[in-house]
């Protein structure tokens, strides 16, 4: 981004479109129009918007986690893809033949989300791996974001220590949204803050706010420049709450009203409207045209979606070893 102003707009564009779309799905899915979950982003968007924007689509590589949607916005995904692959459209990056978050657009950079905790770190690490058996690491970041739950699994702790040990350029957020489903932090790790590991995995370690947009455009957008010019892997800890159930299936009510009342209970879009106003980064007449150009793209989005076919199972041949369908197709 040329300026401080144009990625903070840029941000909370995603920010809201991404809040927008979401609230949608939720609605198609209490209406029964959606198969499978819906998990939403609420309260995570302002981490997930700024680190999409710092990211270049067709140099980088990002592999988003099931509150990302903000971050695929930011990074270019399409609301269309989103919505077609909700809905089961054969026109989607799936093809119809899986659901919700489960899309990617690889050759664009953006993998399918694998919902394997953890996962996605070694994905990440050996996608930068690849980059630079090719030639063609130079000034590339991966990025990945991930729950506080995840920090427990064997599959990131191996993902980062690969991605310490090769020296890769990765960023690795973690949003610590204080519940790993209905787990409480006490319950998953004994360090005071889970940005102590940094240092033992050997990576440059950071926390910040995760409901102020501004802090997380400053040290998520930090991290990404560092690990860019070669400063190595960067993880960060971004400390917010969840704003909503785990999934639209879960009513989240072990979640203490102490902590929906606290600081990182409040909402991260609601804060990043009163920063762009006060800044003088966005006028309000601006952000509430924003918001209704957010809610004319879903409903177009969503109604090209539901008029499109889905795949029809007695003609279907797509076989696991098949490449007559690559899902890489665009």
């Amino acid at each position: 981004m040329s300026s401080q102003r144009e990625f903070l707009r840029c941000s909370f564009r995603a920010m809201l479109r991404s809040r927008t779309l979401e609230n949608k799905l939720s609605s198609l899915y209490k209406a029964g129009k959606i198969v499978g979950g819906v998990y939403l982003g609420r309260g995570q968007e302002a981490v997930s918007a700024t680190l999409g924007t710092s990211l270049i689509q067709g140099k980088d590589c990002f592999a988003p986690l099931i509150r990302d949607q903000a971050g695929r916005t930011a990074f270019g995904e399409s609301m269309l893809d989103c919505t077609r692959t909700y809905l089961g459209s054969v026109e989607g990056p799936m093809k119809g033949r899986d659901g919700n978050i489960h899309r990617g657009r690889p050759e664009k950079g953006m993998p399918a989300m694998i919902s394997h905790l953890g996962a996605q770190v070694p994905l990440i690490a050996g996608m930068l791996f690849a980059k630079r058996m090719k030639g063609v690491l130079d000034g590339c970041v991966g990025a990945t974001t991930v729950g506080d739950g995840a920090t427990s699994t064997g599959a990131f702790h191996e993902g980062m220590n690969l991605a310490a040990v090769e020296n890769l350029p990765m960023v690795v957020v973690v949003a610590n949204n204080q519940f790993a489903y209905s787990t409480p932090n006490h319950r998953q790790f004994a360090c005071t803050d889970l940005v102590e590991r940094a240092k033992g995995y050997g990576f440059s370690g950071h926390s910040v706010d995760g409901t102020d947009m501004l802090a997380c455009a400053k040290v998520i957008g930090g991290a990404v420049r560092t690990a860019r010019d070669g400063g190595g892997p960067q993880m960060i800890v971004a400390h917010l709450l969840r704003l909503s159930g785990h999934g639209e299936h879960d009513d989240g009510s072990y979640v203490p009203d102490s902590a929906k009342g606290g600081h990182y209970g409040r909402d991260c879009i609601e804060v990043a409207m009163r920063q762009l106003a006060e800044g003088g980064y966005a006028a309000v007449n601006e952000i509430l045209s924003w918001q209704e150009e957010a809610a004319e793209e879903v409903q177009r989005a969503v109604a090209q979606a539901q008029q499109e076919p889905v795949p029809d199972p007695y003609r279907e041949d797509w076989t696991a070893l098949s490449t007559k369908f690559p899902l890489t197709s665009t």
